[in-house]
């Protein structure tokens, strides 16, 4: 199946000369992927990144602002030219032939040697229409492509780990899908959107959204029409903050557990339904990264006999449970926390929805709408329940997987660590098993102040001084509650009038007795 001698060539030494394809340049995975390239293969002959306008903006100025992004700091020491071997190929994966001109399309046959597929739609709840033309068509569009490469040696689809959720123990094989990838496609074509969306539950079946059930799909299809190609498949897991490399912490998304860590560590999420005892299967960037360029030059150099599914996961190699993740994520912002909170970090994480639904009322709702109705009376625009409303969609689409937990296999993982030498082993580290979690989740809640916050850590003491603020605003808040409601029932109720009037008599001979006892002294 696979050849164990030692490779010929380094990882580093496999890339050089190499052009290279790229989807999904512009996401959270695809900037690694560069910044990891140009950093770490530096004799890569040209990276092509496919681009579309978005937001008013141009292809180019899209890339002009990207590749100014921090992530690439470390790169552009090494190299100030670095850019000139990122180019932009104008395309748009949901247009016929990928959007690609005729011109640019017969320059990647001619040209490319090796293309990672990592374009998707990564929204859980996306429409199933428009999920199915990112997440399945548009893989069709890519092997029909690479079909037509001449020098084509390896294609890696990016894919998930839990594109087959709804089983417990998941191996690296393809699963049959639900249903026949060129029947959903053929259904997409002809069927509207709103019909399309009232069948969606019983289409998805066990699959909790859109999202793993198309991704599903796309693999399903992929051993079906592309097992001709070198082609090979990574299924991570949570793709969360760098590690390593380029520098730890380092995020650009509100996507999964960051944005709802910055929830909590700007006092906004104060429940959350959780298993705190199964595994938060979570995968830095950078491991995803090195493995996906190590599954490129393995599927290249090794000639696998059929197609090879990888999985780039950490739990059962490296176990971190939810709770234990939540509580490294309280430590953190309780040292450092974030500026501006609207309330103290504060959670209660309970399995009980009834208990949830409570909390989400009170701590949630209450304070949410009286935010809203005071902003109103001062002629300001209210945002709260609103701003409640998108953290409650993004929590409810975790709740699958925050109370559930799975095991992968690894034996891809164990092939490539068999074959790598020591010097790829160090630069394209891609074993979970040496993650520290506790610093790791350190680096990953500085770098969420860091890097999508804007937030300087100099400025800690300004932070603290604020939740110092809130705390005592809070404790006013509660005393005053305490007193009217007191009050109140010394109003309407004898025994509470009775009792109150007791307690006074209590302090008042008290008092009484403290003076007489100084006066003899």
């Amino acid at each position: 199946m696979q050849n164990n001698e030692e490779p010929k060539q380094t990882i580093s030494e496999f890339y050089a000369g190499k052009n290279v394809f790229l989807t999904g340049g512009t996401g959270f995975i695809g900037k690694v992927v560069i910044e990891k390239l140009l950093r770490s293969c530096p004799d890569v002959q040209g990276i092509y990144c496919l681009i579309r306008p978005k937001r008013g903006k141009t292809i180019e100025e899209r890339m002009k602002t990207m590749l100014q992004d921090k992530v690439y700091d470390r790169v552009r020491r090494l190299n100030a030219d670095f850019a000139k071997k990122v180019h932009l190929i104008a395309g748009d994966v949901i247009e016929e032939n990928l959007g690609i001109s005729q011109d640019d399309y017969e320059f990647l046959e001619n040209n490319i040697h090796i293309v990672f597929h990592s374009a998707a739609t990564v929204r859980f709840e996306e429409p199933l229409k428009l999920a199915i033309r990112m997440n399945v068509i548009a893989t069709k569009k890519m092997i029909q492509l690479c079909k037509r490469m001449k020098h084509l040696i390896s294609l890696v689809h990016v894919s998930t780990a839990y594109a087959n959720c709804d089983r417990e123990f998941i191996e690296e094989v393809i699963y049959p899908s639900l249903h026949k990838p060129e029947n959903i496609i053929d259904m997409v074509q002809w069927m509207d959107e709103d019909t399309l969306n009232s069948i969606m539950p019983k289409l998805i079946g066990p699959k909790p959204n859109t999202y793993t059930y198309t991704k599903q799909l796309a693999e399903y299809m992929l051993v079906q029409e592309a097992s001709n190609l070198p082609l090979a498949i990574l299924r991570p897991s949570i793709v969360t903050a760098s590690w390593k490399e380029p520098f730890p912490g380092w995020i650009d998304n509100l996507n999964g557990p960051s944005g709802l860590y910055i929830a909590y560590g700007k006092g906004l999420m104060r429940t959350m339904i959780m298993e705190t005892d199964l595994v938060a299967d979570m995968i830095p960037v950078d491991i995803s990264v090195n493995m996906l360029l190590a599954v490129g030059w393995y599927t290249a150099v090794h000639n696998p006999e059929k197609t090879m599914l990888y999985h780039c996961t950490s739990g059962t190699l490296n176990p971190c449970t939810w709770g234990a993740s939540c509580s490294h994520v309280k430590e953190v912002f309780k040292k450092v926390p974030l500026e501006g909170g609207f309330r103290r970090p504060r959670c209660f994480l309970t399995n009980k929805p009834t208990l949830y639904d409570y909390w989400i009322f009170v701590s949630h709702h209450i304070p949410a709408y009286l935010v809203d109705g005071a902003c109103r009376l001062i002629g300001k625009k209210p945002r709260m329940v609103s701003l409640y409303a998108r953290l409650h969609k993004a929590m409810s689409t975790l709740t699958y997987f925050t109370t559930r937990s799975w095991e992968w296999s690894h034996n891809g993982l164990d092939a490539l660590k068999a074959v790598m030498t020591a010097e790829d082993s160090q630069n394209f580290y891609l074993d979970p098993r040496s993650i520290h979690w506790p610093s790791y989740f350190e680096d990953f809640c500085l770098g969420t102040k860091k890097f999508i916050l804007k937030e300087e850590i100099s400025n800690v003491d300004t932070a603290r001084a604020h939740i110092r603020k809130l705390r005592n605003i809070r404790y006013c808040f509660n005393t005053l509650a305490l007193v009217l409601l007191w009050r109140l029932l010394i109003a309407n109720s004898n025994l509470a009038r009775s009792s109150w009037f007791f307690v006074l008599n209590l302090a008042l001979k008290f008092l009484r007795f403290f003076r007489l006892s100084s006066t003899m002294t």
